[in-house]
């Protein structure tokens, strides 16, 4: 009797990295001439959100821009990363909150069901909780779908990692 080979389709980013590129973030605000003295601060809320307050909007997308090098620079996607509208803050201040997307919600795990149906390889997909399982008999067939997957990553809205893989 032939073995079932399977594989996990989540969506998660390495939190240790994150801390990390926030506290480069910092180091950089602290450092940058055209943020001295510009009252900014990055905070990160228990892996939940992070939230950057400022002087003006400017300066607020110039540290959006340096999160999001740093980010990129430690391997994790900018996906991630669900930005809230611009808020006025104390003192004269902008705020923006962005919330920190993991795991899959049910519309993106039926749209990469629906994806891995259409490709008619033989596998099987389904979806537990915030994850696809997709198992089949092939390796082959596993490691197709995997490519397939990656090489449609822009079409989903968070990044893709596969796990399990046996």
């Amino acid at each position: 009797m032939a073995k079932e080979c399977s594989f996990d389709i989540v969506s998660e980013f390495d939190k240790q990295e994150l801390v990390n590129a926030v506290d480069q973030v910092k180091r950089e605000i602290n450092s940058r001439f055209d943020l001295k003295g510009s009252n900014s601060d990055v905070i990160l809320d228990a892996d939940k959100s992070i939230t950057i307050t400022t002087n003006d909007e400017m300066k607020l997308k110039n540290i959006l821009d340096i999160l999001q090098s740093k980010m990129i620079k430690r391997s994790l996607s900018i996906k991630i990363l669900d930005a809230q509208p611009i808020e006025n803050a104390l003192g004269g201040n902008v705020r923006q909150i962005f919330n920190l997307k993991k795991g899959l919600s049910q519309e993106l795990a039926k749209k990469i069901v629906a994806d891995i149906k259409n490709t008619k390889l033989k596998v099987q997909a389904s979806i537990q909780g915030e994850q696809v399982r997709v198992s089949g008999k092939e390796k082959d067939d596993l490691q197709a779908v995997i490519k397939m997957l990656r090489g449609n990553e822009e079409n989903y809205s968070l990044p893709l990692q596969f796990q399990n893989y046996r």
